[in-house]
């Protein structure tokens, strides 16, 4: 008997099935890095202590990493809750952000690492905007790695800036597809993560890369930020190798 074809719509299948489904290493990594706060408290010590040391150990992996032959690594910083925290923290956050920004630059460009950040920088306050400004553009021949720090960002709002901007090109709305609303996110010249790691113990996506994450390998961790190391990246990596990406095929 022979099969009769199938019509299939015209949009089918989404952009993940293009092309082969990778395996082996991956060439983009986000991390969710959760925990510097329950760090500090486990060890009774102030919560920018706690701060502090996560970015000692995002340094650390940000090494590995570029090691290791990633293309592309994606750390959640700074997300748009993080605003309903007390104003003493967030202050903080901003400073250890300027005073990380001034220290790492150098060391990014010697080793080649390129740095972008994803969110809505226009809210930040101006000086720390300008030093992401200048990193950006210090670091923006590095060819190794590139480092995409989320900061001040969120999924959704992410989405609605992407629809506003659609909304202002007049595209017909027959025409809107998977690449319309790609070509219009933060992450339009980035491919969609293919490992996300959370630390922390917790199993949630905390409104992190929501679109580009639909056929994401997650990967959770029950340690807290501040202790994940470059080995621990490694583990990750063969946990993520091991797996068969299908992508619904």
């Amino acid at each position: 008997m022979t099969e009769r074809s199938v019509d299939r719509p015209v949009d089918a299948p989404p952009l993940v099935h293009r092309g082969p489904a990778a395996q082996g290493l991956p060439r983009h990594v986000a991390i969710i890095m959760d925990g510097n706060r329950r760090w500090a408290k486990a060890q009774g010590r102030d919560e920018l202590d706690g701060h502090t040391a996560g970015t000692e150990a995002l340094r650390g992996v940000i090494t590995r990493a570029a090691e290791l032959g990633i293309e592309h690594l994606t750390v959640y910083a700074f997300s748009r809750e993080n605003w309903g925290r007390d104003d003493r923290e967030v202050n903080q956050l901003f400073a250890l952000l300027a005073q990380t920004i001034e220290r790492e630059t150098a060391t990014l460009v010697s080793n080649s690492i390129a740095v972008d950040f994803l969110g809505r920088l226009q809210e930040l306050p101006a000086d720390a905007a300008q030093r992401i400004q200048r990193a950006c553009d210090a670091t923006a021949a590095g060819r190794s790695m590139r480092l995409h720090v989320a900061f001040n960002y969120g999924g959704r709002t992410e989405l609605v800036d992407a629809v506003r901007a659609i909304v202002r090109s007049r595209v017909e709305p027959e025409q809107v597809d998977e690449e319309t609303i790609s070509g219009a996110l933060y992450t339009r010249e980035i491919p969609d993560p293919d490992l996300l790691i959370r630390t922390g113990g917790e199993e949630r996506l905390s409104n992190f890369l929501l679109w580009q994450t639909a056929y994401t390998e997650l990967v959770t961790w029950p340690g807290l930020w501040p202790d994940f190391s470059g080995a621990d990246l490694e583990s990750a990596m063969r946990a993520y190798a091991a797996r068969t990406r299908r992508f619904g095929r």
